[in-house]
């Protein structure tokens, strides 16, 4: 199967090993992948904030940009989101409309393509630690992928997975939100943080790259010894 990795604006900033990581795993189970170079933001920030007009452009752009792709896999369930949104952007455009939809149709995220796609939930992993898992907002409300991480993580040997309290809360991010309402994020994102320690977890892992910014950036402020990891940073470690 061919794949187009869309590696996200944070992704290849702030994480480009997750990228690296995705690329092997998905060549190690058999995919052919690319990566389109024309590939730029997603829109999400200009649309969250009511930036319609930006938001289009940016959707058009990356439309032509995946146009001729087989499947897109991108390790940020926020992003797919976004792609999912795009159809609502061309209601008075049925051309684009239909090509939003089709992109779409062949977009998902990193672990829902392994489950539900390649059926894949034994990669094989090896990863000695405790640890906890934080879901992002966008990945399980919007795009609905909720059973895939877990389903993964609990295949990978050595791993003992400890539940968070208050899991499906947000960590504070939100993209812009965490710029424009500092103090609220700050507050959402502490006690993401001391519901993690509360757990006893040397590991928090997570499937999207602004969660895992936010989230780790207050741990090492606050002195915490805890790891932040991006999924595919568990599943493709061998020891």
């Amino acid at each position: 199967m061919k794949v187009s990795l869309f590696i996200t604006c944070l992704g290849e900033v702030f994480y480009p090993n997750v990228g690296k990581d995705v690329v092997e795993l998905l060549e190690r189970l058999g995919c052919e992948v690319d990566f389109p170079s024309g590939q730029t933001c997603c829109g999400q920030p200009a649309y969250n904030s009511g930036h319609r007009k930006e938001a289009i452009k940016a959707a058009k752009h990356t439309i032509e940009a995946f146009e001729k792709s087989e499947c897109v896999v991108t390790p940020s369930g926020s992003c797919a989101a976004m792609l999912h949104e795009y159809e609502s952007l061309f209601a008075g455009e049925p051309k684009w409309r239909e090509r939003a939809h089709d992109l779409a149709d062949k977009t998902y995220e990193f672990t829902q393509f392994l489950v539900d796609v390649l059926k894949v939930e034994d990669i094989g992993a090896t990863f000695s630690a405790k640890a906890t898992y934080h879901t992002s907002c966008h990945m399980t409300r919007l795009l609905g992928v909720e059973n895939a991480p877990m389903k993964l993580l609990e295949h990978v040997k050595g791993l003992e997975i400890k539940p968070l309290r208050n899991c499906h809360d947000c960590c504070g991010f939100g993209g812009t939100f965490a710029v424009k309402m500092a103090p609220i994020s700050e507050q959402m994102v502490d006690e993401k943080v001391r519901h993690t320690e509360e757990t006893g977890a040397d590991v928090l892992i997570g499937s999207d790259s602004g969660c895992l910014m936010n989230i780790k950036g207050r741990m090492e402020r606050l002195g915490k010894p805890i790891e932040v990891k991006h999924i595919a940073q568990i599943l493709n470690h061998r020891n």
